[in-house]
């Protein structure tokens, strides 16, 4: 499952990270902020408009906002 489908609130483990489908930029911001295989994810609240973005995402104890197309990059597991 992709981050970006997970349901609001569920905590996962990323499993893999697609870097091919993130531009070297993007790829650098998602490790900055704590983005990585093995670390648990919590979805928390989507945009309200057309494409519902952002994505606000807990990584560890930090609070973070991604964008969907971002988010869909990222697999993750049921923790």
């Amino acid at each position: 499952m992709q981050l970006d489908i997970l349901p609001l609130n569920r905590t996962a483990r990323i499993s893999r990270i697609h870097w091919s489908q993130l531009s070297e930029a993007e790829g650098h911001r998602l490790r900055c902020l704590g983005f990585d295989e093995g670390v648990e994810v919590e979805p928390l609240h989507r945009g309200w408009l057309l494409f519902r973005d952002p994505l606000a995402v807990r990584v560890g104890r930090m609070t973070v906002a991604i964008r969907a197309a971002h988010a869909a990059a990222i697999d993750v597991e049921a923790a």
